[in-house]
């Protein structure tokens, strides 16, 4: 059974860093590609940064220049460190991973920006 747990999430004001992270456990052998979404209240789950297990790297526009997305093959974790966070940026981030099998989701962690 794969789980994947995020952690990391929480308030922070305007122009402040948070670094999420999210540990895969289970059947992770075709887990080439991993990620983050978010859904921002009243809005679509949007793409944020992903990685494959090569770490390359994908970004969306609104996060380039901020964010960083990293990965340790060994630990199944991946990690999004956020710098100068804005407000619309607040959010609930999911983990995700798009396998050969399904897609797999974690639970998410909100994370607020305050001005």
């Amino acid at each position: 059974q794969v789980r994947l747990v995020e952690s990391g999430g929480g308030v922070v004001q305007a122009g402040g860093s948070l670094r999420l992270s999210c540990a895969a456990s289970g059947s992770t052998f075709d887990f080439n590609v991993m990620g983050w979404y978010r859904q921002a209240p009243g809005k679509q789950r949007d793409l944020v940064a992903t990685i494959n297990f090569y770490g390359s790297t994908n970004y969306a526009d609104s996060v380039k220049g901020r964010f960083i997305i990293s990965r340790d093959n060994a630990k199944n974790t991946i990690h999004l460190q956020m710098n100068s966070l804005k407000l619309e940026d607040t959010a609930v981030y999911y983990c995700y991973v798009p396998s050969s099998r399904r897609p797999y989701w974690g639970q998410g962690t909100q994370v607020t920006v305050s001005s």
